[in-house]
């Protein structure tokens, strides 16, 4: 391990706070291309920016996660970042990206991409409170309070 185990974990709450807020940017972005407040071409180049470092943080966070050890946090996080790969090379060729503006309309995606970004918002949801749980367990092991044979409680730090 060459981190401490609260710094892994603080890590790893930034990274999944970062990519809800950027998932919630996702949401809000393919909202307004449903009410029609943003055309086609600027949302799909919008989000297809986010896509490669969503996919690059994510994929950090597993490696971070195996480096220092963590094999359930890893394994919890592996099937996500084996879609997210799957979902960045499934793409056609001759496509903008994953959200091609062509494909949006045309085939009906704009309900597609929704509903994943929903289920998205749920895991990272989960895994944040499940990250969160790993931070505080790891900041109290042991005794937090040290007590001495003659039941004295010393809480100096």
């Amino acid at each position: 391990m060459f981190l401490p185990e609260t710094a892994v974990f603080c890590i790893t709450l930034l990274v999944y706070g970062a990519i809800l807020l950027l998932l919630i940017y996702y949401v809000l972005t393919l909202a307004d291309l449903e009410c029609d407040y943003l055309n086609a071409q600027e949302c799909c180049r919008r989000l297809n920016f986010w896509v490669i470092p969503k996919f690059g943080s994510h994929a950090l966070l597993c490696a971070l996660l195996l480096i220092s050890g963590h094999w359930v946090m890893f394994l919890l996080n592996l099937p996500m970042v084996v879609w997210l790969f799957y979902e960045l090379h499934r793409q056609r060729r001759d496509s903008l990206g994953v959200y091609d503006p062509v494909d949006i309309h045309s085939r009906g995606l704009l309900k597609v991409h929704l509903r994943n970004c929903m289920i998205y918002l749920g895991f990272y949801f989960v895994m944040f409170f499940v990250g969160l749980y790993c931070l505080i367990s790891s900041l109290i092991k042991g005794d937090p309070i040290k007590r001495h044979e003659d039941d004295e409680i010393i809480t100096g730090f």
